[in-house]
């Protein structure tokens, strides 16, 4: 499993990859809801959450990837180990809701975005984009992780593009978006917002799967040396790959919020693509539908082989991949074939994703605190301030969340 014995600095470039792939699940089709429904209704006033959200995105990744090159478990195996058996099965049902939601929003956005670009129908855009995945599956089943590494990353150069392109023909308003860097809120809408954009950045999913991803791409290194430089590139690889997906998430958010807010019906991912070929053209207006199908494509099998870690972890059962693609692609169909608005179905799929996203954060914190499991390389006093501070800023944000939606249905 191990790819060297030695590393020198030449050799950093070829060891990025790992959070690149787990990167594509802040870029999903519910990252896009969110964020252009919050720059929609809101202008520049959400801003700050995609920044803070992104820079703890940077934290909890790398605590992630450092549990699996440390102790050469996922979070989820570890987890499967320290948990008894009823807790265990209880914490699999949230994670595997937390899988439901992720393949609901990615399937959904590549439906949408089939139905944008050919006017398909979306539960048939739906069953393409699990069609496909199982394809992009097959890729890392039979080639190995560096080739599905290189389709993911070519797919985010993709979904970069194709969601960045627009801003090239807008005025971004620097002064609104200063002021978007102050945290508030503007009533209970914003708060869920808030918490969707929460849910679609710090990625629970991406959470279990990272840890997996880099102890499958680099293996268990027992000479302390080669450990440390594999640390060192991998927060490199965590913080060049989520410099691009904060980029992607707060241009979608600036784009809504200087081209089209206000206009009725922008706060759809439909909507606001008519709003974009209306002001914008054509092309830019396929460009983004472009990277909204890679963004479906991509992030479906990520989530997928996630779900599969999910399982392999806390069930100790492992299923054929293929297989948990039907399975877990059929919650996302119906939604579809029964007219579920799309947009809605994302948003809310991404609340979801907030709710559960300390269950995998305090665990993480802890695990790669224990001395046990770390040995000399436990989490520092600041690492653990700063993830503290992560996990009680995303619990406060979700009581917030759930008493103003239970004080707004009274």
């Amino acid at each position: 499993m191990s790819e060297t014995t030695t590393l020198g600095p030449a050799r950093t470039l070829t060891l990025l990859g790992p959070a690149f792939v787990a990167a594509i699940a802040y870029v999903d089709p519910g990252n896009v809801a969110a964020n252009l429904t919050a720059g929609a209704r809101y202008g520049y006033l959400l801003v700050w959450v995609l920044v803070a959200a992104n820079a703890m995105a940077v934290l909890v990744q790398y605590l992630s990837a450092k549990l699996g090159l440390v102790s050469g478990k996922s979070l989820p195996e570890m987890l499967g180990i320290r948990l008894r058996t009823w807790p265990r099965r209880l914490f699999w049902v949230q994670a595997e809701a937390v899988a439901i939601a992720t393949d609901l929003a990615e399937v959904i956005g590549g439906a949408i975005a089939l139905n944008l670009l050919f006017g398909l129908p979306l539960f048939v855009g739906g069953l393409i984009t699990g069609v496909v995945s199982m394809i992009v599956l097959g890729v890392q089943s039979r080639q190995g992780q560096r080739t599905f590494e290189f389709v993911v990353i070519t797919m985010l150069a993709v979904i970069t593009v194709g969601f960045l392109t627009g801003l090239l023909f807008t005025d971004v308003s620097g002064s609104g978006v200063v002021a978007g860097l102050v945290p508030g809120f503007d009533g209970a809408d914003s708060v869920l917002l808030a918490a969707s954009m929460l849910g679609a950045t710090v990625m629970p999913h991406a959470i279990y799967l990272h840890s997996a991803l880099a102890r499958d791409r680099h293996g268990v290194q027992k000479d302390a040396g080669v450990l440390d430089r594999l640390l060192r590139a991998t927060k490199w690889d965590v913080t060049f790959a989520l410099m691009i997906a904060g980029t992607v998430n707060i241009g979608m958010l600036l784009l809504a919020a200087s081209a089209f807010r206000g206009e009725e019906g922008t706060d759809t991912i439909d909507g606001a693509h008519a709003a974009i070929e209306n002001n914008l053209g054509g092309g830019v207006a396929a460009i983004f539908a472009v990277g909204l199908l890679a963004s479906g494509l991509a992030s479906t099998s990520i989530g997928c082989a996630a779900g599969a870690e999910i399982m392999k972890g806390l069930l100790r059962k492992r299923i054929p991949i293929q297989a948990r693609r039907v399975i877990t692609l059929i919650p996302a169909l119906v939604v579809l074939g029964i007219g579920v608005d799309p947009t809605l179905a994302l948003v809310l799929s991404q609340v979801v994703l907030s709710l559960c996203i300390p269950f995998a954060l305090i665990p993480l914190v802890r695990i790669t605190s224990s001395k046990d499991v770390m040995g000399e390389r436990t989490n520092s006093r600041t690492t653990v301030l700063l993830a503290t501070l992560a996990t009680g800023l995303i619990v406060a944000l979700n009581v917030a969340l759930l008493y103003l939606t239970v004080a707004g249905s009274e």
